[in-house]
């Protein structure tokens, strides 16, 4: 069996955990919660990117990912048009995106993501 690895961890979470292959992130918001959900969600996936990188993953390896909206009528839109350059053709994770208060006013993404090494 192998062993947990558990990354950037305090006594409530840990932003990595690396277990039988595969790397569970944390959820992810943005650095500067001013900017509008475009903005945001380039933030995150570019927090997303280094992570995977880190670990020894990308974002072509991605298996699954769920992305949280504070509005899903006003940004869904604006976000699957940032994700869908990102994303490498061909390289689809599965998917679900939802509506959700989230942790501070401004937020208006949240995404996490599960990653083959």
């Amino acid at each position: 069996m192998s062993s947990i690895e558990r990354f950037e961890t305090n006594k409530r979470m840990s932003r990595v955990v690396k277990y039988n292959g595969c790397l569970y992130l944390s959820g992810l918001t943005a650095d500067n919660p001013d900017e509008d959900v475009q903005g945001q969600t380039r933030s995150i996936l570019g927090k997303i990117e280094k992570f995977l990188e880190a670990h020894g993953s990308s974002k072509d390896k991605l298996l699954t990912a769920q992305i949280w909206l504070k509005d899903i009528d006003r940004d869904f839109a604006g976000m699957n048009e940032v994700w869908d350059s990102w994303l490498p053709e061909g390289a689809a994770p599965t998917r679900a995106t939802g509506e959700s208060k989230l942790a501070s006013p401004k937020l208006l993404v949240e995404i996490i993501v599960t990653a083959a090494v």
